[in-house]
This record gives C-alpha cells, structure tokens and sequence, in this order.
C-alpha cells in the first residue's frame, strides 16, 4: 500500500494524515517483527504461548518436534546399579531429554548388580520393568518415552560427552545443556550422551520434577502379581496371628514393613559414610532397628512385621529373635515366599520387596538408604495426592520412621519427604536432616 496517494484516512471513525498512518505503519510492522525474534528466542527467557519448563530462570518449550514433522531424541548410557538409583537415573534422564527439548528413546536398565564389572551385567529392557504405555499416558505433557524404531534417521546423531572431574562444576554442566537447545546442535535428530551413568549426572531439577516422573513408573503386571502373592501371605499370617491370640477375624489385617539394611555390602558402605561425613548416625544394628520398631507408638496389637532384606547379602541369621511381645516378624523364608523371589533377577526380585514395602501400613527404613527414600517419597506422595491432614507419625494415613535416627522416647524419627526441596541431594545420597 503506497501511503503517499492518500492524503487523509479514516481510522476507526477518525480521519488521519498521511504522516499518521506512515508511523502507525512503522509501530505495526515493529510490534510483528518483534514478536517473531520473541518466539525465536523464547528458549533464551523470552515469551511464547506455550507450555514452559523453568530450571534456574532457563525457561524451554516442551515440545520435541522439528519443523520437518520429525521429532528430536535423546539417547542415554545404559542404566545400572540397584533399583532405586536406577529410577533416579532414568528420571534425570528423562527431565534432561526435557530440558533438552527432545523425547528419551527407551533406555536399557540392568537386570543385575554387578555395576563394577560391566560384563557381568545383564541388561533388561524399561519395558519389562515399566509399564511403557501407562507411563506416557500419565506423563503426557512432562516428559515421554520412545521407542528406539520411533528414530527414522539412525546416523543423524551427535555424541554428547558429559563433563566428569572435579572441575566439572554444576554450572558448567547447566550450560553444557543450554548450548545444546539450540543451533547447530538442535537440528539433530538424536543426541547420544556417551559417558558415565546418569545417576551421577549433575542434578539441576526440583524434588518435585522427580516425583511427577516416579509417579509414572508403574510396575509391569507380572511384578505387580507377584508382589500381590506376597502381600496376600503377609495379611493371612496376620489373620493367623489374630486368631491365635482370640481376636475376632477381619477382612485386612495390617502390616508393617521393614527395610532391615544390616547385609555385609550395606555395612560396609554406611560405615564409609559415617567416616567420611563425620556422623554417627548411618549404620543400625539389627539390635537397634529392633528396639526402636518395638517403640513407635500407636501400633495396631498383634502386627505382622515384614522384614525386606536381601537375604543372599546377609550374614546374620537371627533377626527373627529380640522383636516386643505382639510384633511378630517374618522373613521369606518363614514366610514361605523364596521361590517367589528365586524365579527372578535381582533387579526384579528388589521391585517386588519396594512394592511390598509400599503398600505396608507402616513403613520403617534407612534415611540413607535410596531404596527407603524413594519409598517414603513414594508414600508422602500418596498421602499428598489425597489431602491427607498429617504427614508425619501416628494419624498420618502412611506414616514412614527412619530407625538410624532416634526419636521421641527412644523409637525412630517420624519422616516423610520434603517436597520442596530444590534438587534431589538429601534422597540420592542419604541424609540425617530428614523433613518431619
């Protein structure tokens, strides 16, 4: 439109000259342009009508898909070492892919807990741990999982090597990230990490962030049946008990689990610790963790007590002997469920006692232990997911102790998992200040 044939226009009812409309003309035309570079550069802090990621004032689209209708990938090392760092290693896989603005291609975990000898290791498929469709499903939005055929161009890769060392710092690895959100690095369609495990990468997400992808990894339904085995034998030893003692039958009895952390390789880890960190308060004996079970008050009378040991890793046979009149502990053995857990890897055979543990009335671990961590962060949760009025201790709906920290009149600390914590440091690596 050539400006200068028009003397005077009409806008919106009013009438204008030619050097009014040249300059609305210029505003126009600035506020376009403008606004394409603002959604240009949204992954820089800009502004974009979309759903935004926000780690340490870095904000990021989540969407993984490149102009070509193709969508972008990350690719991790396999994941190993027990189960529970193996859940936290597939979930800073998962909020990387996210920061990185690309969709995790399905990862191998290990079946086995030979992390040392990385030959020995027996890789398994997150598929046949995980409900793959279920965790899409519930993490729609957040974060996904594809499958490796999902990637049309295989050679379309660029190898990421992540930093290691002590000059590696967080902040270095946090920039290390956002230069691969954009040019050139961002028109591949896979990165691949090459490099140590992601359960030692830098972590820079909240507890939060951790816990809405935790909460998406469902068990496959052959874990899921067979921790129902064990539970079903736990409630008909307390039905038994019951009936023994003159209490009338009910329908569910209760039970409490405890994540009894006294096998050979454990205690030699915690007593590392305690030299290294200068506390006391990490290694439990089996006396201990029994006299303090024996006093949490507010304990349904007779309970059942499941002990989660790794029985293979135990040295000590007696830890049936010492438990309070009315607690009556079992084991696999007594509770005649070894084969159950026989016919499984080690990674499996520790998803079915998480699982167990989880589902308990009353739950007692290790503050330092990830399994017990992830489980009372699981069970916090829950109790949250509900609007549960109390958290901690008697009234809660899944009260969770610590039993290496003493708590009122000598039983263990009441404890549940702080859910604003700003990065995963007290669950990963085991603390004494547990929220509660």
């Amino acid at each position: 439109m050539d400006l200068s044939h028009y003397k005077h226009l009409r806008f919106f009812g009013f009438h204008l000259s030619s050097v009014v409309c040249k300059y609305l003309a210029l505003v126009i035309t600035a506020l376009v342009i403008g606004s394409c570079l603002i959604s240009t550069f949204s992954g820089f802090g800009g502004i974009k009508q979309r759903d935004f990621l926000v780690i340490h004032n870095l904000s990021l689209p989540i969407d993984s898909e490149i102009p070509n209708g193709k969508f972008k990938f990350l690719e991790v090392p396999q994941i190993i070492w027990g189960l529970n760092n193996q859940k936290i290693a597939f979930a800073r896989a998962c909020l990387t892919a996210r920061m990185l603005n690309r969709t995790l291609v399905m990862p191998s975990l290990s079946a086995s807990l030979f992390y040392k000898e990385v030959d020995l290791l027996q890789p398994i498929s997150f598929d046949k741990v995980f409900q793959f469709d279920k965790f899409n499903s519930l993490c729609k939005g957040f974060v996904q999982v594809s499958s490796y055929s999902d990637v049309s161009n295989r050679s379309d890769v660029f190898e990421l090597q992540k930093g290691s060392g002590r000059r590696w710092t967080i902040e270095k690895d946090l920039d290390q990230l956002r230069e691969f959100t954009i040019h050139p690095y961002d028109k591949y369609e896979t990165i691949r990490i090459v490099g140590k495990n992601p359960f030692l990468w830098h972590d820079h997400w909240p507890v939060s962030d951790y816990a809405k992808v935790f909460g998406c990894l469902v068990f496959v339904d052959e874990i899921l049946k067979e921790a129902d085995k064990v539970v079903s034998k736990i409630r008909e030893k307390g039905r038994q008990t019951r009936h023994e003692v003159g209490l009338p039958s009910v329908k569910e009895t209760s039970y409490l689990a405890v994540h009894m952390r006294i096998e050979k390789d454990w205690m030699i880890h915690c007593k590392k610790l305690e030299l290294r960190y200068n506390i006391s308060e990490i290694c439990s004996s089996k006396e201990q963790i029994i006299k303090r079970v024996g006093k949490i008050k507010g304990l349904k009378n007779p309970m059942v007590v499941y002990l989660a040991v790794a029985d293979s890793l135990l040295e000590d046979n007696s830890i049936m002997n010492g438990w309070r009149e009315n607690l009556h502990p079992f084991e696999k053995k007594k509770l005649d469920v070894v084969d159950i857990y026989r016919n499984h890897p080690y990674l499996i055979q520790s998803a079915i006692d998480y699982e167990v543990c989880l589902r308990s009335d009353v739950f007692v671990g290790n503050s330092f232990s990830t399994f017990s961590s992830l489980v009372v962060l699981d069970r916090t949760q829950k109790m949250i997911n509900t609007d549960a009025p109390k958290l901690c201790g008697i009234g809660a709906p899944l009260p969770s102790y610590a039993y290496n920290l003493q708590g009122d009149q000598g039983g263990p600390r009441p404890w549940a998992t702080n859910m604003s914590e700003s990065n995963l440091q007290s669950i990963s690596y085991g603390s004494n200040h547990i929220f509660c």
